[in-house]
């Protein structure tokens, strides 16, 4: 039996392929999205493209409008909150604007589902940014790549929370607000702590979504920047996975409610972001590629990697995608698609 999801921020990278999936498997979708980022018309394009303009609702409004939000999630059972501020940068630029989208704008989504009888499940997408710099953590330096020297299975939940940046306050405002709803008022959720997620429909630019944004500037002809040493850690979630870990989720939200997870690509999809991921990109477009190279930016974390054990005990969920494939998959789908950029 389907059921009516709102999806904010539906429009984009996370939130289209969510859509595209609901929509294919008979789901009732509302997309909630103020369509102000590059990529979100091209987005929305593509699904009334492929499921026409009637296959769901769309209400385009800002999460700061919670009487509009409200309005848009009455018939609600499960919303999906991916909407927000994504880019540390812009936090640091307009960070009022950045609390009132991000922490504000999520207090609004809760306040919505505690007010609607359906009382749906949220999954809120949180932020690795939530553990900070995580200077507390001992990394050593390898030929290619920095490294945990005391982690091997990566970050883990029981990590303290140390918001850096204003954007990893917002988030990490939201992601404590979304646990406390589950307690004081039984609102059943779950919080992901999503790492760098990569794969198609993402308009990524330099301040966000890096992986996509290195493929779409080798592919393009831009320019490309790299800050620090190039030996950067992150490890990669391709979105298809991250959103099995939704459904999962979804199909046992009893067992789930309340809790929180982290979801990357854990210690087996690591890369560095250019000494690695450079010649992984030279490989694919054939040619080397210039780069400039800029200071270390400020938060910039030599490592991160998640400790995603919680997930797969508790969800069922493992990656499937590793990095050299998925990457692949990206590089051809921007290739497929010159135009959109």
């Amino acid at each position: 039996m389907s059921k009516n999801y709102l999806v904010t921020g539906g429009a984009g990278f996370i939130g289209s392929n969510y859509v595209y999936r609901l929509l294919e498997r008979g789901e009732k979708v509302t997309i909630y999205d103020n369509l102000s980022r590059a990529g979100a018309p091209r987005n929305l394009a593509w699904l009334e493209e492929t499921f026409g303009k009637t296959g769901f609702r769309l209400v385009v409004g800002d999460v700061r409008d919670a009487a509009l939000l409200t309005a848009s999630s009455r018939e609600a059972e499960v919303i999906v909150h991916l909407a927000g501020q994504v880019a540390v940068t812009t936090s640091v630029t307009k960070p009022r604007e950045d609390f009132e989208i991000n922490a504000l704008g999520t207090f609004n989504v809760l306040e919505a589902a505690r007010l609607n009888e359906r009382k749906p499940f949220i999954i809120y997408a949180s932020t690795n940014k939530v553990y900070g710099g995580m200077e507390d953590v001992e990394v050593v330096e390898h030929a290619t790549r920095w490294a945990y020297r005391d982690l091997p299975h990566g970050c883990p939940e029981s990590q303290p929370l140390d918001f850096h940046s204003p954007y990893g306050c917002s988030k990490g405002s939201g992601d404590q607000y979304v646990r406390d709803y589950a307690r004081i008022y039984g609102l059943p959720s779950v919080v992901f702590r999503q790492s760098c997620i990569y794969g198609p429909r993402q308009f990524g630019v330099e301040d966000q979504g890096w992986v996509a944004w290195f493929v779409i500037a080798a592919v393009t002809g831009r320019p490309l920047s790299i800050y620090g040493d190039g030996k950067q850690v992150r490890d990669l979630l391709h979105v298809y996975d991250l959103l099995d870990a939704y459904d999962l989720a979804l199909a046992d939200p009893d067992r789930v409610a309340g809790q929180v997870f982290n979801l990357g690509g854990g210690p087996s999809n690591v890369v560095a972001i250019w000494t690695e991921f450079g010649p992984m990109l030279e490989k694919l477009v054939g040619h080397p590629l210039p780069v400039t190279r800029g200071d270390w930016r400020p938060g910039d974390q030599k490592v991160f990697v998640a400790d995603i054990r919680k997930a797969e005990k508790v969800l069922g969920w493992k990656p499937k995608y590793d990095v050299e494939s998925g990457v692949k998959q990206l590089f051809e789908w921007v290739s497929a698609n010159k135009e959109l950029f």
